[in-house]
């Protein structure tokens, strides 16, 4: 058991300014993966201020983010992150969140299956920054003990098989980010940082995604990085596989990205209103949670084994050009 921690410093020697960083996004020019870097590199270390971030956030959001821009970031975080090595082989089943849809917690749900199955979750997230429940939110009201160091995590994987990553434990600088993007309160690059900043380095995960421009965004950035993934969105917006309508999915396997519209019907699934997936409070959706382990059915159960699937399907790719349906259903079934 290693637990390593590394320390931030600054990102690029090359002197830059807020003044030049934000001017460039302002034109429309993208900032190479020197520059956004750096830019992250300040927020870690508690040199902007908030009018800098968000001025950053949302320039760059609106601009739209490119793969070396989101890598700039994603390098820049682990630099002042908290790193972990978990025995074997881990997966995360996470979410970007900002879909505004208020629906129960699919992915954490889902996270506890896939755990049952036999297979090794390391999951990563926080507190809801604009939706009502994180994934630590209900946990917290799950029994889950989130107050835990790094080395007692990895403990806990190896134990339980499942272990959470407290995102304010394993990436303190983070709280520099916190004011700026609560008062904001839409979705923002740092949105995309949680699924890409594991502090286990998993290399196999489901990843949800709520805005359709980033999801392709994310899948590049791990196909860089090597990862086994499906990157999910629901064609209603639910940054998970949907019960509700088709779902697009970017499979990245071996450095490569495959996108292909997954229907929840080639998988045995009947559709469902969203209104059967939403939520509340984290005590609301820790009681959805509750019930679901003790086998109640409906579609938050359907909508959870898929994306259970999802996240069996990158940790076990299998070779050749199986339906992806086909791999869904029977990563379903395991469930």
């Amino acid at each position: 058991m290693d637990v390593v921690t590394t320390a931030g410093g600054d990102s690029t020697a090359t002197a830059r300014t807020w003044p030049d960083v934000l001017s460039t996004l302002i034109a429309g020019r993208d900032l190479d993966v020197d520059d956004t870097a750096w830019a992250m590199d300040r927020i870690m270390q508690g040199e902007a201020t908030d009018a800098q971030i968000a001025g950053f956030a949302i320039a760059l959001r609106a601009k739209g983010e490119t793969v070396s821009e989101v890598a700039g970031l994603v390098r820049a975080m682990y630099e002042h992150a908290r790193v972990i090595e978990v025995p074997g082989a881990t997966v995360d089943i996470v979410g970007t969140g900002g879909d505004r849809a208020r629906t129960v917690n699919i992915s954490t749900m889902s996270a506890l299956v896939v755990a049952g199955t036999g297979a090794r979750v390391v999951k990563h997230g926080n507190r809801a920054a604009s939706s009502a429940s994180g994934a630590s939110d209900v946990l917290e009201k799950l029994g889950v003990n989130l107050d835990i160091g790094p080395e007692r995590v990895v403990e806990v994987a190896e134990e339980a098989g499942i272990t959470f990553c407290f995102a304010v434990k394993f990436h303190p600088s983070l709280r520099h980010v916190a004011s700026a993007r609560r008062e904001l309160g839409v979705a923002t690059p740092f949105n995309l940082l949680g699924p890409l900043t594991n502090p286990a380095r998993v290399r196999c995960q489901a990843t949800g995604v709520a805005d359709a421009r980033m999801a392709p965004i994310i899948a590049g950035v791990l196909a860089e990085r090597g990862s086994s993934a499906l990157v999910v969105r629901g064609d209603d917006g639910l940054d998970e596989l949907t019960v509700t309508t088709t779902s697009q999915v970017w499979e990245v396997r071996g450095g490569a990205v495959r996108q292909e519209t997954f229907d929840p019907r080639d998988a045995g699934v009947a559709l469902a209103p969203i209104e059967a997936l939403r939520g509340a409070d984290a005590s609301y959706n820790a009681d959805v949670a509750r019930r679901l382990l003790a086998g109640e059915k409906g579609p938050v159960r359907d909508a959870v084994l898929l994306n259970s699937a999802a996240a069996l399907v990158a940790l076990e790719p299998e070779p050749g050009d199986k339906p992806l349906a086909d791999r869904i259903a029977a990563g379903a079934a395991r469930g």
